[in-house]
């Protein structure tokens, strides 16, 4: 079973045949699927599956926190089950290809004191960008 399908049943949340089979496209490691591509996968397992369920199904694990959306300057949001180990990403510019990255350090404590304008800040985000090996190459 995967970790996501793991902390859903911890959580309690009724676990339907599609909302199963959305839980199970999203596991794995480096998976940050668009909506589309949630649905095309499902639809593979359960081809009953409606855009419409995915959709919301997608929603209601971001309000619960167990996915995270993921927007990428301008390309379709897309959806990572990793919600609950800290990381970054890296972004290819070209083909829009995400790896979940574990920098050394700690992007909270590199914000000086004088630099935090009062805020009690309590999350960063870093998002690395460059071109993978397929699009230098390419």
């Amino acid at each position: 079973m995967n970790d996501l399908l793991e902390r859903l049943r911890g959580r309690g949340w009724r676990l339907t045949s599609q909302r199963r089979v959305v839980a199970e496209v999203l596991d794995g490691e480096h998976v940050h699927l668009t909506a589309d591509e949630v649905h095309a996968r499902a639809a593979e397992r359960l081809p009953e599956i409606s855009r419409a369920t995915v959709y919301n199904t997608l929603g209601e694990l971001v309000t619960l926190g167990e996915v995270i959306e993921v927007s990428t300057d301008g390309r379709a949001k897309r959806y990572d089950p990793n919600a609950h180990h800290p990381h970054q990403h890296l972004i290819c510019t070209g083909c829009g290809a995400i790896r979940d990255v574990h920098p050394r350090g700690n992007p909270l404590a590199d914000l000086p004191a004088e630099q935090r304008f009062g805020f009690a800040v309590s999350q960063a985000e870093v998002t690395y960008r460059g071109l993978c090996p397929d699009c230098c190459t390419g």
